[in-house]
């Protein structure tokens, strides 16, 4: 399993994951180099926050409904998925595929979603970008200041697809998510199959705070 300081680290970096992907940026002629995208977008939800930040606090529906609205469109959830899943997902269904894809993507929320209230724009550093204009795929690095005030490295990982850059990983201190839950799950796949870890992803967000008061 993942070391306990590398889940605190990934919390902090996919909260901050959340802050970087919002609204029609791809609406320009031109589409944005990587880093312009996740400094004007993380301006926008900070905004966000900064007018909802109590309600978000108090309604954990509100906090889900805005990180779907930010997040869900600009994060390669199906392409994470197939990367996480590796040689199962050659092997699995359509419908394997598909119900992996959601309970893997409705798992980042409930895991790390109430983390996202406590970030400001004062704690991420978007460093200079080195990626050229005709790059396809691209590595965006950032910077977190931690309540100690030391620093944590968190790189972005996207790639250009027919509706602008999207997101799908993160990695952290030099700790990519994907291959840290490619190995976790892939342990419980081998040893429990595909079907019993997409059920228990399931029973886990049955019983969180915000399924249960969206089914109320």
């Amino acid at each position: 399993m993942i070391v306990r300081f590398f889940r605190v680290d990934w919390i902090t970096g996919c909260a901050m994951f959340c802050f970087l992907f919002s609204s029609s940026m791809w609406a320009a002629e031109v589409v944005p180099s990587p880093d312009k995208v996740i400094e004007s977008v993380a301006h926008q939800v900070l905004v966000d926050l900064d007018k909802n930040r109590e309600a978000y606090r108090k309604d954990s529906t509100q906090l889900r409904h805005m990180i779907d609205k930010y997040l869900l469109k600009y994060f390669d959830t199906e392409y994470a998925a197939q990367l996480v899943l590796a040689k199962n997902w050659r092997t699995a269904s359509e419908e394997q595929r598909r119900q992996f894809i959601e309970v893997f993507y409705q798992s980042l929320l409930l895991n790390y979603g109430n983390t996202l209230l406590d970030f400001t724009s004062d704690r991420l550093k978007v460093l200079p970008y080195q990626g050229k204009p005709a790059d396809t795929a691209a590595t965006v690095r950032s910077e977190i200041r931690r309540d100690n005030g030391s620093k944590v490295s968190v790189n972005y990982t996207l790639r250009l697809t027919d509706s602008g850059w999207k997101a799908y990983d993160v990695t952290i201190e030099g700790v990519s998510y994907v291959k840290s839950f490619r190995t976790d799950f892939g342990a419980e796949i081998e040893q429990k199959g595909l079907d019993a870890v997409i059920k228990r992803l399931q029973n886990q967000q049955a019983g969180s705070p915000i399924t249960k008061k969206q089914s109320s």
